[in-house]
């Protein structure tokens, strides 16, 4: 009797602690590896085994407002709930998700959730998007956003951790969650783990540009290490902790040249859209393995464009190449799907080209110098031009080194096309500009032209007319004195001109110009200014920004894909040997002079406000709706563009300050304290001593810093690298290297320039191998993915559980339509004759695209992406 009465008081119990027990039911939102690699089968199966033996995917509620008291108060911890008919679920082929049902089973006074535990027990990761809890007791919906890859529990020493969409500073964190959260980023900064990293590591770490070089491979693909030293700073990049070089145990090792298995933290890879879009036109970036093929093109001058109805065939009839083994052996090696993309599989191998905008309308205006002016204001380097505050112009290279480098330019090569102005008068009223390429180029000169290319240092003078366009003025190209660079420079001047040999050495001057603005747009306004200024800002926000901090929420969705792009970058195109140094002009020194330029690059300059200043190109006015005024109104980067930045800081200081009070706050946050200080001291330590670095004392630092981490990450970066394919996929429009001198009168090159003056040009610029390269690299690279999210939006709407950010977060993306629509109407206002010029083609490379979520990739030439992602 007494057993039975313990038995069955033992039941009741369980009975009434099971009663005290809820039933939420949960939705869980992830992609399976085996969908996102179509030849994982083996992993697939595997996965089935460990599920049939009841190895799944287990959950595990932590409560954020009831502790453990045998823990130290962390938030106490439910029991397991397991994902849902993994075998029987169905994916969704379009988007590759499946959809789980999960039932947690919580007590009664279990509390709020503030966080999930995840533990995965199949064989393979999987990319975890959301859980979602629908009618949790007292609380309503609880969103978890994961968005990261969960890999075998086997390969942690930790709890994979997620938190709900709830935000909290550090000081205002539940005591439940303070743990989990200082845990969560003691894991990602990986401090302790060493080697060499693989994909399952989620380390953010740093290290220098030590990656570039290849000196196993010989004396000519030696390269310097970037970062870490007063001759040679740079910004730091993810580690990838591979083995030294044989050669040089300060140059880190290199993967195989197709490998695309480049360390980067798993959730910072591309998404399977975005892979499957890079992969396809990837491909064409692989067309250095076919120049072998392309040199045995049957032609009387296989290695020159001999017309420029050869260059459009690129675009108009293709190249046909011959059925070379070369060929068929690449085909071997790469899917038939992607090489399709390259050449038809029909026996032509033709390859062709999508029409470049710039000649879409009219095939010979990007010759008119209306256009070239143009171009520096609205093309695809608008950030360079800068108002003549001197006349000569003037050099600030040490005269103890390079000696005299005055300009030879006068009065009178200028005078007659003042509109009637003085060179004095045309200074004061501020109609004079200048596109300077002199002092930055000119110490390497000696070094590039000893080389196959030949180039000059140039400085192109400008005059603003009265009707907003630029007309050039005149160019000089300058080479260091061939006695000894310490002698100062050797100066030529050449003047506008439009007819006979005149015209043709005119555009000749041009082209030297532009092959200059090509090399500087590539090395410094694109990858310096964006690519590499950004990737410090990445990696310090992983390690010591909490997910749950909002200053992380703000500007995450502005790292998406970065550090992928720069790892892919730094394998395939910036490195020895690699597709930039083959394509552009400095060769084997375009990362060492970007190194050089990073020297005098700030922080504090980067913001587009503080740019248009330092450049002299517009003027603060109290009298102006932002305090600022342009001195050349039709500029329509700079109008875009100001209207976005000013639109982005109104946004970043509406969510700031639901955040931050006063100064105190900012002072008081730990998490934003050590995040700076490692940007400044470690991620651009090479600049942690310069004064001018923001104090991150005042609420007013914190929302220009992120104002202006936003700007580069977004519109900067789609100003200047989207309109590359639209303006430069016409390689005679932007050359990247110059091969030939000016001819000089009397001489048979001059003799040449009078009878195929054509001829002549496109000897000069860049080859057709080049060319074929160069234009298939920059089409991807213009090109926007598929799953692109664009300015204003967010992958996923419950980003937040704050009321009043997503409220400031709508008003944002409505000020951005409104902006969008001001671009339209500009487009099509005749008086502004910038917005479309000669060329006609319209100024939408920071048009938003905000009120268009259909995403649609491409070649669209508008549209300003979050991030840097490609």
């Amino acid at each position: 009797m007494f057993i039975h009465s313990v038995v069955d008081s033992f039941k009741d119990k369980v009975l009434e602690e099971e009663k005290k027990k809820m039933k939420v039911k949960g939705t869980v939102v992830l992609m399976k590896k085996n969908v996102l690699d179509f030849t994982d089968f083996h992993d697939s199966l595997l996965d089935r085994l460990h599920e049939l033996l009841g190895n799944g995917v287990s959950f595990q509620l932590v409560s954020s407002t009831n502790g453990d008291p045998n823990k130290r108060n962390r938030g106490k911890v439910g029991t397991p709930a397991y994902l849902e008919k993994w075998i029987t679920t169905l994916t969704s082929i379009s988007a590759g998700e499946s959809r789980f049902g999960v039932t947690f089973e919580v007590e009664e006074n279990a509390g709020v959730p503030g966080a999930v535990i995840v533990k995965n027990n199949h064989h393979s990761e999987f990319y975890l998007k959301t859980l979602t809890l629908k009618d949790f007791p007292g609380h309503g919906t609880v969103h978890f956003i994961c968005n990261s890859w969960v890999y075998p529990a086997k390969y942690y020493n930790h709890d994979r951790v997620f938190f709900t969409n709830h935000t909290y500073l550090p000081d205002e964190t539940p005591e439940t969650l303070l743990p989990y959260r200082e845990e969560e980023l003691i894991n990602l900064r990986g401090d302790n783990v060493n080697g060499e990293l693989k994909e399952h590591d989620r380390v953010y770490s740093y290290d220098y540009y030590n990656d570039l070089g290849q000196p196993d491979k010989g004396p000519d693909y030696v390269r310097p290490v970037l970062g870490g030293s007063a001759e040679y700073p740079y910004p730091r990049r993810g580690r990838t902790g591979r083995p030294p070089t044989v050669s040089d145990p300060k140059t880190e090792s290199r993967l195989p040249l197709l490998s695309l298995d480049i360390y980067v933290p798993r959730d910072e890879r591309f998404g399977h859209l975005k892979m499957s879009d890079f992969l396809g036109y990837a491909l064409k970036a692989l067309v250095q393995a076919l120049l072998p093929s392309l040199e045995a093109l049957v032609d009387t001058t296989p290695f020159e464009f001999d017309s420029f109805q050869d260059v459009l065939n690129l675009y108009e009839g293709g190249i046909a190449l011959p059925d070379i083994p070369a060929l068929n052996e690449i085909k071997d090696a790469i899917p038939l799907e992607m090489i399709k993309e390259l050449v038809r599989t029909d026996g032509e191998h033709l390859l062709k080209l999508p029409l470049p905008q710039v000649i879409q309308k009219n095939k010979f205006a990007w010759r008119t110098d209306e256009e070239f002016g143009r171009e520096m204001l609205a093309g695809v380097n608008p950030v360079i031009i800068k108002r003549l505050e001197e006349f000569p112009p003037t050099s600030k290279l040490d005269t103890e080194i390079y000696g005299n480098h005055e300009s030879s330019i006068r009065e009178a090569h200028i005078e007659k096309n003042l509109e009637g102005l003085t060179v004095d008068e045309a200074l004061k009223n501020n109609r004079l500009f200048i596109l300077d390429h002199h002092d930055m180029l000119m110490p390497y000169l000696n070094k590039i032209n000893a080389t196959s290319t030949k180039i000059y240092a140039t400085r192109t003078l400008l005059f603003l007319k009265h009707d907003g366009t630029l007309k050039p003025l005149v160019i000089e190209l300058s080479l260091p004195n061939p006695n000894g660079e310490h002698l100062g420079a050797v100066n030529q001047v050449f003047t506008p001109a439009q007819h006979g040999v005149q015209g043709s050495v005119w555009q000749l001057a041009k082209a030297f110009a532009a092959v200059n603005d090509s090399g500087v747009h590539q090395l410094i306004s694109h990858w310096l200014n964006t690519h590499a200024a950004i990737e410090p800002f990445v990696i310090a926000t992983n390690r010591q920004l909490s997910v749950m901090h909002p200053i992380h929420k703000l500007l995450s969705p502005h790292y998406r894909d970065t550090m992928n792009i720069n790892a892919l970058a730094r394998h395939i195109l910036i490195s020895a040997g690699g597709i930039l140094e083959l394509t552009v002009f400095p060769g084997k020194y375009a990362m060492e002079m970007s190194s050089v330029v990073y020297k005098s690059w700030k922080f504090t300059e980067q913001g587009l406000p503080a740019d248009l200043l330092k450049r002299g190109v517009a003027v603060e006015d109290s009298t102006e709706t932002n305090n600022i005024r342009l001195l050349i109104k039709d500029y329509p980067y700079a109008v875009d563009g100001l209207e976005i930045w000013f639109a982005i800081k109104r946004w970043v200081s509406d969510y700031c300050c639901i955040y931050y009070e006063n100064d105190g706050a900012v002072q008081g946050d730990t998490e934003l304290q050590q995040w700076w200080k490692e940007v400044v001291e470690i991620g651009h330590g090479d600049k942690k001593d310069e004064e001018w670095w923001p104090k991150m004392e005042k609420k007013c630092e914190l929302v220009e810093t992120c104002t202006t981490i936003i700007w580069m990450a977004s519109a900067l970066h789609a100003a200047v690298n989207f309109g590359q394919y639209p303006y430069a996929g016409y390689l005679p429009n932007r050359p990247t290297i110059s091969r030939r001198f000016m001819p000089e009168a009397g001489s048979k090159e001059y003799e040449e320039l009078e009878r195929n003056p054509d001829g002549v040009f496109l000897k000069t610029i860049t080859s057709q191998l080049q060319t074929i390269l160069g234009v298939s690299l920059i089409e991807i690279l213009s090109r926007h993915s598929s799953d692109e999210v664009y300015l204003g939006q967010r992958e996923t709407a419950e980003w937040t559980s704050d009321g009043k950010a997503l409220e400031a977060f709508k008003e944002f993306g409505e000020r951005l339509v409104e902006i969008e629509n001001r671009i339209i109407s500009m487009n099509e206002d005749e008086s502004l004759k910038n917005r479309k010029g000669p060329v006609e083609v319209p100024y939408t490379l920071l048009y938003p695209n905000t009120s268009d979520f259909t995403r649609v990739g491409g070649l669209t030439g508008r549209g300003v992406p979050n991030s840097v992602s490609i």
